[in-house]
């Protein structure tokens, strides 16, 4: 039997639970052939030119890919002619980008890390496009750029679907519109997602461990606790021996988890202290929670839920403690015995 396509499954999931109306239907299937033309343009590697600096900064003052920059513009012009949005907040991007007047407006808004990863570009390593969906107030003040920033601050539960694609060995979507994560694999000879797997599960426990071990002088006494706990493997107080694991790309690292279990950590520290963390709230931390959260995991700051975060600022900066709930609910018990 044929395996579902992407829009065979957003159909469904409509039918089923009335979860994806033809708008949002419409819209996740334009992020996915926007993703497999980035797809494409990395596949080209060092024979389309895409490789190297971009010579520009993004808005956190980062060093700028070519790619970052190609594949910021690809989801840009893919989105705004469709209908289905009022507007998208990229990564890259100081303020929102409204869709052009000469478009109809839609009803959602469209965040996105256009590639994350991009450290790892030019060394041909697994890195990946995360993006989130939220509906747009029916006060919001689309006005100016500068006013729509206040219609994206809404918390991580708000969202209506999120999802990640990861340009590897094979370019796979997963995805979730609030009923569990399922996996789609790029059937590059047809150009469609086909559904590889329903129903993702992260298992409960892990022996997996992902954390840049070059931060750990800066880390706080529970995230130094647990990490040491884990190193003293079996004969340690967890009775098990641990691997780590660190591909400096959060697509990558997580979807390690979301296939076989483990936990992510980019704790606070005393590098990224004044800034509030690491990550994006909007753009990496919700909707990885999301999806984590809806393949039966957990996701914290280390003092609260990621999801339950109410943001202040479109690229506001968060600890990030995700995977496997049991070890998730250890490392945050740390901290709350800390405080």
């Amino acid at each position: 039997m044929a395996r579902p396509t992407l829009s065979r499954y957003l159909v469904e999931e409509h039918r089923c639970a009335g979860c994806v109306p033809a708008d949002l239907n419409f819209l996740i299937k334009i992020v996915a052939r926007a993703c497999l033309h980035i797809s494409v343009a990395i596949g080209k590697g060092g024979l389309g030119d895409v490789l190297g600096e971009a010579g520009s900064d993004n808005v956190q003052g980062e060093a700028q890919k070519k790619l970052d920059v190609l594949s910021n513009e690809i989801l840009l012009e893919a989105n705004e002619w469709g209908g289905y949005l009022a507007a998208m907040a990229s990564e890259e991007m100081e303020l929102p980008h409204l869709v052009p007047n000469r478009f109809p407006k839609g009803k959602y808004l469209l965040t996105f890390d256009p590639l994350d990863g991009s450290s790892n570009i030019d060394v041909n390593v697994s890195i990946g496009t995360i993006f989130s969906v939220l509906k747009c107030p029916d006060n919001a003040d689309l006005s100016t750029p500068e006013a729509a920033r206040q219609a994206f601050l809404q918390p991580g539960t708000a969202q209506v679907a999120a999802g990640y694609a990861l340009y590897g060995p094979t370019t796979l979507l997963v995805l979730s519109v609030g009923r569990g994560v399922a996996m789609f694999t790029l059937d590059r000879e047809h150009g469609q997602f086909l559904l590889t797997q329903e129903n993702v599960q992260i298992p409960v426990q892990t022996k997996e461990f992902a954390i840049n071990m070059s931060n750990q002088r800066f880390w706080e006494a529970p995230v130094q606790r647990y990490v040491s706990e884990m190193l003293a493997g079996k004969e340690g107080p967890l009775g098990k021996d641990y691997n780590m694991r660190w591909v400096a790309s959060m697509v990558s690292d997580v979807h390690r988890i979301m296939t076989r279990g483990g936990i992510f950590m980019y704790p606070m520290d005393e590098k990224v202290r004044t800034q509030g963390g690491k990550l994006r709230l909007m753009y990496e931390a919700n909707p990885m929670a999301f999806l984590v959260e809806q393949a039966g995991g957990a996701a914290t700051t280390g003092r609260q839920r990621i999801l339950d975060i109410a943001p202040q600022d479109l690229h506001q900066r968060v600890p990030v403690i995700l995977g496997s709930r049991e070890e998730v609910e250890r490392v945050t018990g740390y901290h709350q015995g800390a405080a």
